[in-house]
């Protein structure tokens, strides 16, 4: 096992503009020894280039990167002991499993005993057993990337990455593999990074995860306090399935009361009172751009304190089986409530719907952060 550090890690590409193109700007991160953490965003958001610095693949252009304390900027891969899956599988297919598991190994001349005892660990650990004569193309998918996890366990090494490696499965598969690979780190107890698009893969995954965005750190910390806690409007709106509702306004003072206005073009906007901590947040904002944020789930439920009833026009119904989506229309933005499958609803309606108060965050309008 092992700890991972970056320090003001960047990458930079040149164009033919002769303007570099930053992929990673000055992304300072520590992994914990053990510990799994997953790097997630979009596409381009710079978090596969990273894994590739950490693994010796890409060449860093400025910063630094210690694994267990030793700095590796110009350690070869091979001499780093790290193990990378990627995304395509990349085994041979003339290779049994067995070999293709024991490749590496025998690259750097273990004795067969050692290679013998250490693939039929790795395959007992992922259940392989009954494949290990069977050639990648007699396979499915699954197997090939439980084959891939494999040949990285055998190698035994200080880091496993993962560069998306669940991207090329369907989904009852994706759901499995994830479950497969979050059993394998509890039981390894090694040092994992994951890198992901995918936010439910990343909040089921990891131990902490790293929200990345144009090659920058918008956040990390841990799954449920990315949830309710979000640093910015960004990650309020990228973690969560469906995200966060976030509805752009001003804070206006209205007898004596803080309220928060949604900005619409016909000044008829969803009007909310801001009360108790709300107010505390948004006493020195009156009149500045505020975002207020409230999760699906937080749209519907019981009367009581810290709830507000407004009337939204309902637009669409999605039925999900346990739950229903409701997608809901406010002045000049659509917003979506999570709610119990055992109604029924009329799309085109007006929809009373209660606001859960008390689980509302404010962010503000100029730099998207979060106001505490």
């Amino acid at each position: 096992m092992a700890t991972v550090s970056l320090e003001n890690l960047c990458k930079r590409y040149p164009d033919k503009s002769g303007v570099d193109v930053t992929a990673v700007n000055s992304v300072s991160l520590e992994i914990r020894d053990g510990e799994f953490m997953v790097l997630v965003g979009p596409s381009g958001c710079g978090k596969s280039t990273t894994l590739r610095m950490i693994a010796g693949l890409e060449e860093i252009s400025s910063g630094t990167i210690a694994i267990d304390g030793r700095v590796v900027n110009h350690v070869l891969p091979k001499d780093r002991d790290i193990a990378m899956v990627f995304q395509n599988y990349a085994l041979y297919p003339h290779m049994s499993v067995y070999d293709n598991m024991g490749f590496g190994l025998k690259l750097r001349k273990f004795p067969q005993a050692e290679i013998d005892r250490r693939v039929r660990d790795a395959a007992a650990l992922l259940g392989l057993e009954e494949l290990l004569d069977r050639r990648p193309k007699a396979l499915s998918g699954g197997q090939r990337q439980r084959v891939a996890v494999g040949r990285a366990i055998v190698r035994q090494p200080k880091v496993f990455l993962f560069d998306e490696p669940l991207s090329n499965l369907d989904a009852k598969m994706r759901v499995s593999m994830r479950a497969e690979i979050a059993k394998l780190h509890a039981r390894l107890g090694v040092t994992m990074i994951y890198v992901t698009h995918d936010q439910i893969e990343a909040m089921t995954m990891g131990d902490r995860i790293c929200v990345m965005r144009g090659g920058e750190i918008m956040q990390v910390a841990e799954p449920l306090e990315l949830y309710h806690r979000p640093a910015n409007t960004y990650v309020a709106g990228f973690i969560g399935s469906p995200p966060m509702n976030l509805i752009a306004g001003t804070v206006q003072r209205r007898d004596g009361e803080l309220w928060f206005v949604e900005t619409a073009a016909d000044g008829a906007g969803l009007a909310v009172p801001l009360r108790d901590e709300l107010a505390r947040r948004a006493q020195e904002r009156v009149g500045r751009p505020i975002v207020f944020g409230l999760r699906p789930e937080d749209l519907g439920g019981a009367a009581g304190a810290g709830t507000e009833a407004v009337k939204l026009k309902l637009e669409l119904v999605e039925q999900m089986g346990a739950e229903t989506h409701l997608h809901l229309r406010s002045a000049a933005h659509t917003l979506i409530a999570r709610v119990p499958s055992t109604g029924t609803y009329a799309p085109g309606t007006e929809l009373p719907v209660r606001l859960q108060l008390a689980q509302a965050h404010l962010f503000d309008g100029a730099t998207e952060q979060r106001i505490n």
